[in-house]
């Protein structure tokens, strides 16, 4: 069977975006309330990176490893984007706590997720359940998928992003 990689479906769990396609545009609101939307970054290479919650192990690794790294990306012109289900509220908090430089965005009601194929069936701690696939994208200066990683490991997939974008 094919696989479905229709983004305008947000409703296939199925949905894998692949490179050279389209990014499907999104505007969420960040940590401050402010909407920040994937055409502010038009021109520019962008990492945008989902994960499942703020403030847990290794959503914090992952956030703190890219805050760490974020000096390398912006030397290669590369921005730094998170999304997750939390609220505005929450981001404040985690990004105030950890000093992440870069913006987390708010997606409550999983819609970007579910368009990037980020959301939807995986396995947990051996279980099939629904929730967010930790997920690593990097989106050209043209808005099309350079590079499309699903089910990242939370520690070192950042080192991994940057060999490539290397490349």
């Amino acid at each position: 069977m094919a696989e479905n990689t229709d983004t305008q479906n947000t409703d296939n769990p199925n949905v894998r975006l692949e490179e050279g396609q389209a990014a499907p545009q999104f505007s969420l609101l960040n940590a401050d309330g402010e909407t920040v939307s994937l055409s502010d970054y038009k021109g520019k290479k962008v990492i945008v990176y989902f994960y499942p919650k703020a403030d847990t192990p290794g959503c914090t690794t992952e956030a703190c490893d890219f805050r760490d790294s974020l000096t390398e990306l912006n030397g290669q012109d590369v921005e730094v984007v998170g999304i997750s289900p939390d609220k505005p509220d929450a981001l404040k908090k985690f990004t105030d706590k950890y000093e992440l430089t870069f913006p987390l965005l708010s997606d409550a009601d999983k819609s970007v997720m579910k368009a990037y194929g980020a959301y939807g069936e995986k396995k947990n701690y051996g279980k099939v359940v629904e929730g967010v696939i930790r997920s690593t994208f990097v989106v050209d200066e043209q808005g099309n998928i350079a590079l499309a990683k699903y089910n990242v490991k939370a520690t070192g997939h950042v080192a991994r992003i940057i060999k490539e974008l290397e490349k």
